[in-house]
C-alpha cells in the first residue's frame, strides 16, 4: 500500500469495513473475528480515533498476528507496515473466510464501525449461510425407518448402476446402505432419516417436510391473478416432483407444427425446450433453502415461465460464475446418481445453449434477498423459423422480418410487407413468391384481397 492510499483510508474514518486501533488488544482480536465472519475489512494500527498519526513498534507486527491466531478457527490476516510522517502504520487486512470464527469463546460481527457479539441464534443463521448447518443432514424427528420406501432405495439402486455403473453393494442390507449413503442417522440407540433420506426415499416426504412440495399453475394471460387455466401441488420424493412437473409443463406450453414442401414432412416444435426447463426444476429442488418455508414455484404465462425457489446463490457463485458449491451436496449426489445431473456446475451452461439453439433468448436469472427467479422467455411461433433454418432452408432479412410478422399476426400482405422492409412492391412480390415456392407460405384471395398467411398445421 503506498502512502496515497493510506492517507485516503485515514481521510475515510472508521466504517463497516474499516477501523483505526492505536495498539493491539483484546479489542482487535474482536475485530479481526468481526471481519472474517462479516465481510472483508482493514484494520490501521498506529492511529487513534481522532485520526492522530501515533505510530507503531516493530514487536507490534507478531502481537497482531498472534491474536488473530488466537482466533477460533485461526484467522490469517496480511499485515504490511506502511511509513507515514515518519511513522510505520500496520495495514492489517482480514478476508471473510466462510467460517464462524469466535474470539475468547464469543463470536462477533461487523455493524457499521462496531464490532458486537452475535446471539445464539444468529449464530445459528450464520452457520446456515456459510453451510456449516445443512438442512439435509439434520435427523428427520418424527420419521422412522418405515418412513423409509424400501421400493424407492432399490429403484435408486438400479438407476445409479446403469447410470454410473456403480457395482451394487450386495454385502449390505438396506439399512446399512441407508447409512452408508446419509439417509440414516444414528441418534442415541435409534436410526433415523434424515431429511435428505426424506426428500429422496420418503414415502410421504410432505407429511414431514410441507415446504418441499412444488406448486405449478398455469396463468390466464400475461400476469398473476386468479385466472388460472391449470393448476398443480406436485408432491412425492424429489424426483418424482420433477416427472410431474415436467408432465404439467408439456401439457400447459404449446406444439407449434409447420408443413412444407421443402422438408416433405411436417415439423412440430414445442414453444420451449423442455429439457432446459428440467434443468431449472431440478436445480430449484436441489438447491433451494429448505430452512425457509415458502414452495418452490413455476408460474406459466402466455409469454413466459418463471421457476422461483426459496434462496440465493451461495457466495461466490453467480449465473455469470456457476461453479459447483452445492447448499445440499447429498440431494446433488442422489440426483446425479439417477441420471438427472449429467455434470456438476455445467447446468446454467445447458440451459443457456438449449434456450440459444431453440431460438429463445438465454433464461433471465432474477436474485433477490431469500428467493431465485429463472425466466424463459417464449418466442411464440418465431421458434419456426429457427427449425426450418436448421432444415437448410434459406431466408434472407426481409424475409425473416415478414415471417416473424406473419407468425405474430397470422395474416400478411404485400403492402404491409413493402413498409415492414421499406422495399417496392417488386422486391416484396420476389420475396413472397419464393416462400411461396418452398411452401412456407400460402396466398390466399385475389387482386386487393389477396394476403398470405403460416403454412401451418
Amino acid at each position: 500500500m503506498t502512502e496515497e492510499t493510506l492517507k485516503a483510508l485515514i481521510h475515510q474514518g472508521e466504517n463497516q469495513a474499516l477501523e483505526f486501533k492505536l495498539r493491539p488488544s483484546e479489542d482487535i482480536g474482536r475485530t479481526i473475528c468481526a471481519f472474517a465472519n462479516t465481510g472483508d475489512g482493514t484494520i490501521l494500527v498506529g492511529i487513534s480515533d481522532s485520526r492522530m498519526l501515533v505510530g507503531t513498534s516493530p514487536k507490534m507486527e507478531s502481537q497482531i498476528a498472534s491474536i488473530a491466531h488466537s482466533c477460533r478457527p485461526s484467522v490469517f490476516a496480511k499485515i504490511e507496515a506502511v511509513e507515514i510522517e515518519g511513522k510505520d502504520i500496520l495495514v492489517v487486512r482480514v478476508k471473510r473466510t466462510g467460517s464462524i470464527h469466535s474470539y475468547k469463546n464469543i463470536a462477533y460481527k461487523r455493524v457499521g464501525s462496531h464490532d458486537q457479539p452475535l446471539s445464539p441464534q444468529e449464530v445459528i443463521e450464520l452457520a446456515r449461510e456459510t453451510g456449516r448447518i445443512r438442512f439435509e443432514d439434520q435427523i428427520c424427528e418424527r420419521a422412522s425407518l418405515e418412513d423409509i420406501d424400501e421400493e424407492k432405495l432399490q429403484w435408486y439402486l438400479t438407476k445409479r448402476r446403469t447410470s454410473r455403473r456403480k457395482p451394487p453393494s450386495e454385502e449390505l442390507n438396506s439399512t446399512a446402505l441407508l447409512i452408508n449413503l446419509g439417509a440414516v442417522r444414528r441418534y442415541g440407540h435409534k436410526l433415523i432419516p434424515t431429511n435428505a433420506g426424506i426428500l429422496f426415499f420418503g414415502r410421504n416426504p410432505q407429511s414431514f417436510i410441507p415446504q418441499s412440495r412444488l406448486l405449478a399453475v398455469r396463468f390466464e394471460g400475461r400476469e398473476l391473478s386468479r385466472a388460472t387455466i391449470d393448476d398443480l401441488d406436485c408432491q412425492g420424493t424429489i424426483w418424482e416432483i420433477v416427472e410431474q412437473t415436467e408432465e404439467f409443463i408439456r401439457r400447459n406450453i404449446r406444439l407449434f407444427g409447420f408443413r412444407t414442401r421443402f422438408a416433405f414432412r411436417r415439423i412440430d416444435k414445442m414453444e420451449y425446450p423442455v429439457d432446459a426447463l428440467r434443468e431449472a426444476i431440478i436445480n430449484a429442488l436441489i438447491h433451494r433453502d429448505y430452512f425457509e418455508t415458502p414452495d418452490t414455484k413455476v408460474f406459466i404465462f402466455d409469454d413466459r415461465i418463471e421457476i422461483l425457489n426459496p434462496g440465493s446463490f451461495p457466495e461466490g457463485v453467480s449465473p455469470e460464475r456457476p461453479i459447483h458449491k452445492p447448499r445440499n451436496p447429498l440431494l446433488c449426489q442422489f440426483m446425479r446418481d439417477i441420471g438427472l445431473i449429467e455434470k456438476y456446475g455445467s447446468g446454467i451452461y445447458f440451459m443457456k445453449d438449449m434456450c440459444k439453439d431453440w431460438g429463445i433468448s438465454e433464461p433471465e436469472f432474477i436474485l433477490s434477498q431469500g428467493q431465485t427467479k429463472v425466466v424463459f422467455k417464449s418466442a411464440g411461433k418465431g421458434i419456426l423459423i429457427q427449425e426450418l433454418r436448421r432444415l437448410g432452408i434459406e431466408f434472407n432479412q426481409r424475409q425473416i422480418k415478414g415471417l416473424e410478422y406473419l407468425l405474430l399476426y397470422g395474416k400478411l400482405s404485400t403492402k404491409i410487407y413493402c413498409q415492414l422492409n421499406h422495399v417496392v412492391p417488386d422486391t416484396a412480390n420476389r420475396d413472397l413468391n419464393d416462400l411461396l415456392e418452398k411452401g412456407i407460405i400460402k396466398r390466399l384471395g385475389k387482386g386487393r384481397t389477396a394476403h398470405y398467411v403460416p403454412n401451418i398445421g
